[in-house]
């Protein structure tokens, strides 16, 4: 491979697509569904909630196009089952991603076992057993792409963001050392780092959120770090790129830097 290539095989044109979206009722998840239908790609869509998830595929289920599997993220056996059915839908997946997530600000002196537990559950527990019991599929079938939602909070310890920040750095490494054992056999592996997006999660910030974008703006990114075949895809980048910027600091000015931005 030239070290110019992409690191991902590109996805097949959307109108020969079959994708299934986990957490694709609200936020970006419900934005990418709609875009990728949209350019005529097959969609399954997943979350918990399966009125949600009809309003977001609306036409699309009539004419076969989209299909509602709801589950619980957290419950392994709920995903095994919705994924054996969209397998066997459409003979095979030609990507799959991995966006239902969620947030909670906790500070040091609020932590509790339980707040932690509940948040790696769905944050991190849940990624892992999606991507678990979709990889003896897709390596059967010789291909397809695995894109993971963390976020660039995972890119260095942020106020706030005690437990969460934890949990996209941990998705960071996870889908980094998945990109190195998939890749050889022919597997994608697509991170997808976002910075603020409209979504009812960010709506409950009650703090200026720099280079805030759409969820629309969002899925568009998406798509198009898709379709270059990219590892990471990272946005907007003006933010995304001073972040990684900024972790290159010692940590005396990394700190400081990050409190003055802050106010925390």
């Amino acid at each position: 491979m030239s070290l110019l290539s992409p690191l991902n095989p590109p996805p097949p044109a959307w109108k020969d697509a079959r994708v299934w979206i986990v957490g694709a009722s609200t936020g970006i998840g419900a934005a990418t569904a709609k875009l990728l239908l949209a350019r005529g790609a097959r969609v399954a869509l997943s979350a918990r909630s399966a009125d949600k998830l009809a309003e977001v595929a609306g036409d699309a289920v009539a004419s076969g196009r989209a299909a509602l599997e709801p589950l619980d993220f957290t419950d392994h056996a709920s995903v095994q089952a919705a994924w054996a059915r969209v397998h066997a839908r459409w003979g095979g997946i030609d990507l799959v991603l991995v966006v239902a997530g969620t947030h909670e600000e906790i500070r040091a002196w609020e932590l509790t076992d339980a707040k932690a537990r509940a948040l790696l559950e769905t944050n991190l527990h849940g990624v892992i057993g999606t991507v678990a019991a979709i990889v003896p599929a897709l390596l059967a079938q010789g291909h397809g792409t695995i894109g993971i939602v963390s976020s660039v909070a995972g890119y260095g310890g942020l106020p706030k963001a005690l437990v969460y920040g934890a949990s996209k750095a941990a998705l960071i490494n996870f889908a980094e050392t998945l990109y190195l054992d998939l890749a050889p056999r022919g597997l994608g592996v697509a991170l997808i780092n976002p910075g603020f997006v409209r979504t009812p999660l960010t709506d409950r910030n009650a703090f200026p959120m720099p280079y805030l974008i759409s969820a629309d703006e969002a899925a568009t990114e998406i798509v198009a770090g898709l379709e270059r075949g990219d590892f990471e895809i990272h946005f907007p980048r003006a933010f995304s790129r001073r972040l990684k910027l900024l972790r290159l600091l010692p940590y005396r000015w990394y700190f400081a830097i990050v409190r003055k931005a802050t106010g925390v």
